[in-house]
């Protein structure tokens, strides 16, 4: 019991100490517990959202299908059960813009896709309609209310009937932009009001467990013969859930990295400071070896230190993760996906990591500390260590160097040379700081990279995709178009010597497109030519692909057969998000496969009326989407926001966990050196002076840490960004000399942060006290 009185004694004397410890470990606790929440919760959520409201596993496209078709379709082995609907495009007018609607029929009877409905009911009569509920809040509409939609050049008048949100469409589009795209459902009812008559024109395929949808999907094509086929298109391949799994997967990936890093580095420095408490306490293990307590005990004692800041510190973190990690993330998820009564809650076994790993270290520097100081007499450890004996340093050695130097920085010099173990302890101290934070800006610095990488790639004015199965052979352009390419997206299997295989696009168009452009990874401008393929990045760092060599890919879309051709590598692209392949038309043909363009690409005259072109294409029956310049410009701010709050926690984390490394590890050199200092205030040194003194050797320090932070953090920097990256987003390495220079004045700036507190400890030292306690 006198040993935690002592505990709590030796925290009530060094308060600043012990905060600064307790900030490490809740820095490492705050961002291990939101981020396995987020990642946790999420991917928990999902699994159950998509088991509960049965997400379709195929999507079958049609121009027209009956009933009695469907069931004769339904015959295909693997399959659980088959539901027709109707899917058209319409569109919403407001004040100075229109809003475009993709609506579906609700099948009889509905299993595949359901709704889940936050408000209302589903339409009972054919002009009742569901409305997402997003779009709804946005245009602050509500159930019963009337809307208006244009479809096929006519207008109908529709009663809202119910709100509600569909595991189809957790993610509308890029930008989940609910102002001006919606999601909307009707009965079956409502089908030959629109279309004319009653047909469908998509097939929902619901597949039995166990059986491979892709060789469903074949099947289906195969009985399709004779039927309006257009195309299909699988679970994985969607958007909303292709984006989903790959948010999921990056969540993952930050949910051990960011944490791994910050839970080293708090590891290093509670290890190097608990090691220098241990040898600045020598003298009070002596006398409690000399009052009969046991060595066990003594250690056990200085164990609880550590183990103690571990449990406040996590806490701690857990307490700041719940009030200020969760409604961000809660804010963030909203906006980027349409997922109902989703809630990111804390386990309270999530606070177990950031305990074990830093009690852990702790102890463990606290036993090799004290291991061989316990083995000593209690006269002997109650004793001072023989002083070291000073040899001339090689600064001395310079002929009229040193006779120049002023006695402060004399003092200074020795002192740093005398104690090369001690300075060297608190020099990686500072350094893993020091790289942390050359890593928190460099990945800032990476994510504006990539947000700006859309306008740079893209300079189109208008991106013009077709619904599934037209064509495109003949276009008629509006006025005001200054040049057009086309453009073919098609799914594939990038195939491995292992055997194993990577979903990817590839992307097809002309030679000469001026509207795509393509870099290295210097940014130099590369090329497409006639006799191979533009490799992604990160397909090529992940996979080990170079420059000439040759690649399996497997054509999986409709029609192909899953053909398997080789092709050779041109180049590798750098495309930061959503990367793909990229071949032109007379290459994809030279093995036999035929080129069917899907979408417009098209730049406008400066002085044209883009709005009316884009009105144009609006009004063509064909066209599924339409993106311009401001879409992109949209979709760069959106990744900004989505991601930036990660990183500018990141950056905060680190200068907090650099400065208390800092205030740590100064604060024990004032305890080791009380009797020193206490010496110089006897000859006459004034406070300030005495600061001054200290303040100089923290920035000389520091300065070296700095020194040896350059080479280690290009290392840790580029670990990070390699953990962060996979095949469907690459990080940039945007490390330079102005991230390293902001970094080491940062570093500077917290080290004179840290004086400020200190100097109040410089003047409580005791002289007589200092200077006759050892007597």
């Amino acid at each position: 019991m006198k040993l935690l009185f002592k505990l709590l004694r030796d925290i009530k004397q060094s308060a600043g100490q012990f905060l600064s410890f307790v900030l490490v470990v809740a820095v490492g606790a705050f961002f291990y517990t939101g981020l396995a929440a987020l990642s946790n919760n999420l991917g928990t959520y999902t699994e159950a959202y998509f088991k509960e409201y049965n997400l379709s596993d195929l999507n079958i496209y049609y121009s027209q299908l009956t009933q009695k078709e469907i069931a004769e379709l339904s015959k295909v082995e693997g399959i659980r059960k088959l539901e027709g609907r109707y899917t058209f495009d319409a569109t919403e007018s407001f004040d100075g813009y229109r809003a475009a609607l993709k609506i579906h029929s609700i099948p009889e009877n509905n299993e595949i896709n359901r709704l889940a409905m936050t408000k209302g009911s589903l339409p009972s009569t054919k002009d009742g309609i569901v409305l997402d509920s997003s779009y709804a809040k946005e245009h602050h509409y509500s159930v019963g209310d009337k809307i208006i939609i244009r479809v096929n050049n006519k207008e109908l008048a529709l009663i809202i009937s119910g709100l509600g949100e569909n595991v189809e469409h957790a993610k509308k589009n890029e930008t989940q932009d609910h102002k001006n795209y919606g999601i909307a459902y009707v009965g079956e009812e409502a089908i030959p009001e629109i279309a004319g008559s009653f047909f469908f024109n998509e097939l929902l395929v619901d597949a039995k467990e166990g059986y491979d949808t892709g060789q469903i999907g074949k099947s289906l094509e195969a009985q399709s013969k004779g039927l309006p086929y257009l195309g299909q298109e699988s679970k994985e391949r969607s958007f909303s859930y292709s984006r989903l799994m790959a948010t999921l997967h990056n969540n993952r990936l930050m949910s051990k990295v960011i944490p791994l890093v910050l839970f080293l580095i708090e590891a290093i420095i509670l290890f190097l400071a608990m090691s220098r408490i241990i040898d600045s306490q020598r003298n009070q293990i002596g006398i409690m070896k000399a009052l009969g307590i046991k060595n066990n005990s003594i250690m056990l004692h200085y164990m609880g230190y550590p183990v103690l800041i571990g449990i406040v510190g996590a806490l701690l973190g857990y307490v700041i993760s719940v009030a200020v990690f969760v409604p961000l993330i809660s804010v963030s998820n909203a906006r980027s996906y349409s997922l109902p009564g989703i809630q990111f809650a804390l386990s309270i076994d999530l606070i177990l990591p950031p305990v074990i790993v830093s009690s852990l270290f702790g102890m463990l520097a606290c036993y090799l500390s004290g291991r061989n100081l316990l083995k000593e007499r209690a006269a002997q450890a109650m004793r001072p260590k023989p002083s070291k004996s000073m040899k001339a340093i090689f600064i001395e050695r310079i002929p009229g160097l040193w006779s120049r130097i002023p006695f402060d920085y004399k003092l200074i010099l020795r002192n740093i040379f005398l104690n090369k173990k001690k300075v060297l302890a608190s020099s990686v101290g500072v350094m893993v700081s020091t790289v942390l934070l050359i890593t928190a800006f460099g990945t800032q610095a990476s994510l504006q990279k990539v947000a700006g990488q859309f306008e740079q790639v893209y300079t189109y004015d208008l991106k013009v995709d077709f619904k599934s199965g037209e064509t495109l052979d003949e276009i008629t352009l509006p006025a005001g178009v200054k040049s057009h390419h086309v453009l073919s997206a098609m799914p594939i299997e990038l195939k491995n010597e292992n055997q194993t295989t990577e979903k990817a696009s590839l992307l097809v168009t002309e030679k000469d497109n001026n509207l795509i452009h393509f870099y290295d990874e210097k940014d130099n401008p590369l090329y497409l030519d006639h006799n191979g393929v533009l490799v992604p990045k990160s397909y090529a760092d992940h996979y080990g692909i170079a420059k000439g060599d040759t690649v399996q890919i497997a054509f999986t879309g409709s029609g192909m057969d899953n053909k398997v051709v080789e092709m050779k590598v041109l180049n590798i692209s750098t495309q930061y998000s959503s990367p793909s392949f990229y071949i032109t038309p007379e290459y994809l043909t030279s093995f036999g496969l035929r080129y069917k363009p899907t979408s417009l690409l098209v730049e406008t005259d400066p002085s044209a009326d883009q709005a009316g072109i884009r009105s144009y294409f609006e009004q063509d029956h064909r066209v599924d989407a339409i993106y311009d310049k401001a879409d992109l410009r949209k979709e760069a701010r959106y990744i900004l926001q989505q991601n930036s709050f990660v990183f500018i926690m990141f950056i905060i984390c680190s200068v907090i966990l650099s400065f208390g490394a800092i205030y740590t590890i100064s604060s024990i050199i004032i305890y080791e050196r009380n009797r020193e200092l206490a010496t110089l205030k006897v000859l006459g040194y004034y406070k300030n002076k005495i600061n001054r003194l200290i303040f100089f050797e923290n920035i000389m320090i520091t300065t070296l840490a700095v020194l040896a932070a350059l080479p280690v953090c290009g290392y840790v920097y580029k670990m990070v960004v390699e953990a962060l990256s996979s095949t469907h987003q690459q990080i940039p390495d945007q490390l330079n000399i102005l991230i390293v220079l902001v970094s080491a004045l940062v570093a500077f700036a917290l080290t004179l942060l840290a004086n400020l507190p200190l100097r109040h400890k410089v003047n409580r030292i005791n002289m007589i006290e200092s200077l006759k306690g050892l007597e």
